[in-house]
C-alpha cells in the first residue's frame, strides 16, 4: 500500500492506493467503517407529505419539462386560468422556469407541492 495526496479542485485527500500486479496477495485491511448517520435520524422521521391528486380521466396532464425544484404553485383545483397563465415556477440549473398554461382552461388538479424535487415528465397539473 501507498499512502498518496491527491488534490481535486483545490482539496486535499489522503489515499491509500494498493499496487496490483505482485504475485503476492496484500494484506487485506480492515473495511473502513459505513459514515454513521446523523443524530437526526433517531428521532422521529418527518411526516410524509399529502398524497398528491391524481389526474383526472379526460384531462389534460401538463408535464415538467426538465429535473428541479418545485418554487411556488400558483394555482389551485378549481381555479379558470387563461392562456399564458403561470401555473408553476420551476427552478432548474439555477434559473427559474415558469410553467404556463397552453390555453384557457379550468384547474383540474394540482399534483406539486412547493419545494418538490421533480424530473422530467412529472406530472404538474391537470387542465380541463
Amino acid at each position: 500500500m501507498k499512502n498518496l495526496k491527491v488534490t481535486v479542485n483545490g482539496t486535499v485527500y489522503d489515499v491509500q492506493v494498493e499496487e496490483t500486479g505482485s504475485s503476492q496477495p496484500a494484506p487485506q485491511a480492515a473495511a473502513p467503517a459505513a459514515p454513521k448517520a446523523p443524530a437526526a435520524a433517531s428521532a422521529p422521521a418527518a411526516p410524509k407529505p399529502a398524497a398528491k391528486a391524481s389526474a383526472p380521466a379526460g384531462g389534460e396532464v401538463i408535464s415538467c419539462p426538465m429535473p428541479g425544484t418545485i418554487v411556488s404553485v400558483n394555482v389551485k383545483a378549481g381555479q379558470a386560468v387563461k392562456k399564458g397563465a403561470v401555473l408553476a415556477v420551476l427552478e432548474a440549473m439555477k434559473m427559474e422556469n415558469e410553467i404556463m398554461a397552453p390555453h384557457d382552461a379550468t384547474v383540474a388538479a394540482v399534483m406539486v407541492n412547493k419545494g418538490d424535487s421533480v424530473e422530467t415528465g412529472t406530472p404538474l397539473v391537470s387542465l380541463q
